[in-house]
């Protein structure tokens, strides 16, 4: 098994408020589903990039606000499945319930753990 990355960009979820419990409850049938089939490792949303802090080699912390970047992470999920196709197919279905594209990039896995 194989494990992938599903994740979506900050502010891709544009849908009227008064949806979101339809989505909330779409994206949690697909956890539920991928739980039942044995593939979910976790999913989690991220709250806003201003709110971020990054930690300098010398151990120096900056808070956000940082420089503009074309995306920020808005939330992902991370599945482990045996093929690059069924990841695809797994993003599909995150995609219709949370009603925005989804990424998928593979892990690269750590030969020295």
């Amino acid at each position: 098994m194989t494990l992938y990355l599903i994740s979506f960009s900050e502010g891709a979820m544009t849908f009227p408020a008064e949806d979101l419990p339809d989505v909330a409850e779409a994206a949690h049938a697909v956890a539920r589903e991928a739980t039942d089939a044995g593939v979910w490792v976790f999913s989690g949303g991220l709250k806003d990039h201003e709110e971020a802090s990054v930690v300098a080699t010398d151990g120096t912390v900056t808070d956000g606000p940082y420089p503009e970047s074309k995306e920020y992470l808005g939330g992902f999920a991370v599945v482990d499945v045996p093929s690059r196709e069924e990841a695809l197919e797994w993003a599909a279905k995150i995609a219709i319930a949370c009603r925005c594209a989804q990424e998928v990039r593979e892990f690269v896995p750590d030969r020295g753990v």
